[in-house]
């Protein structure tokens, strides 16, 4: 029976530990001016600065499950790499323009093409199924989903319209007088907009803004190095500062944690918070193999 009860308490170690690894998360950035997306834990350290290297100017950054597509606007193509850095297929979906962010929502994912002014729509396999899906936008950047719910920036005229997922129009202007909106996130009911400014350097802000457009605050984040790129995290927000060469670490409500998380970087411009990717078969077998050790061991 103690033997029984010291193998059950093994095996509970070893699955909280992995529990712990599969919910932790990590921060990629795509650094645009050297070609590559690099990988930092939530407190700013590096786990590998050049996790994916190769790329032709990427811009926007999905994830889902323990795969991570990039945009890359160089060579006007989506590549798929696992979140430990393999590639999958690098030119998943070609034949785009100027392709910058990207948003997955369960088999979909959404590309806004700046280039031509639309947002496509393909499977995550790389099925196209409707190439596109909004057209007669300006210069959109920016993306967000929520539920059935599209959220594009349009650089060109500075507003964020919303559309729906099936590429119906709801609002073309849903926010306007904005001043390069580059970033688009969305937390529940509110939208968060990344502002460019108008000269690039530290005139950048983050604006706060419900779903059905009504302005919260704004500036809710201010003197911003040109923010190209949003995530989020349960109440902490992230940032890509493009000039600045650095990531920016704030709450959800603007307060400051850290305005240089992470320094150093290359002209960054998609962020994404994804899961620590999960340990491979030869780890798990390892952990088996512990386990079972110290159960002969305790015979």
């Amino acid at each position: 029976m103690k033997t029984t009860k010291k193998v059950c308490a093994i095996a509970l170690a070893l699955t909280c530990g992995l529990a712990a690894v599969v919910e932790a998360q990590d921060i990629y950035v795509a650094n645009s001016g050297n070609n590559t997306i690099g990988e930092y834990a939530l407190n700013g350290s590096t786990i590998n600065a050049s996790l994916i290297k190769g790329l032709s100017a990427p811009f926007g950054i999905a994830i889902s499950g323990n795969d991570l597509f990039v945009s890359n606007p160089g060579n006007n193509t989506i590549g798929e790499y696992t979140l430990s850095g393999a590639t999958v297929n690098s030119a998943l979906i070609t034949g785009l323009d100027g392709p910058s962010g990207i948003v997955v929502s369960g088999n979909d994912l959404f590309v806004a093409n700046a280039g031509n002014g639309t947002i496509g729509e393909y499977t995550t396999s790389g099925t196209t199924v409707s190439a596109s899906l909004v057209s007669g936008l300006y210069a959109p950047e920016g993306l967000a989903i929520s539920g059935n719910l599209l959220f594009v920036g349009n650089l060109g005229n500075n507003t964020v319209g919303e559309y729906t997922t099936s590429g119906q129009l709801l609002s073309a202007t849903l926010t306007a007088g904005l001043e390069g909106p580059q970033a688009v996130a969305v937390l529940g009911n509110n939208l968060f907009i990344g502002n460019f400014g108008d000269d690039g350097s530290t005139t950048g802000i983050i604006g706060e803004y419900t779903t059905t457009g009504t302005t919260v605050t704004s500036p809710l984040i201010s003197n911003l190095d040109s923010p190209y790129g949003i995530a989020i995290s349960g109440n902490d927000l992230f940032e890509a500062n493009f000039d600045g060469d650095t990531i920016g670490e704030y709450t959800t409500s603007g307060t400051t944690v850290k305005a240089s998380l992470i320094s150093g970087l290359s002209d960054p411009k998609g962020i994404a918070i994804g899961p620590v990717p999960e340990p491979s078969a030869a780890v798990l077998t390892g952990l088996g193999a512990a386990a079972l050790w110290l159960w002969r061991r305790r015979k």
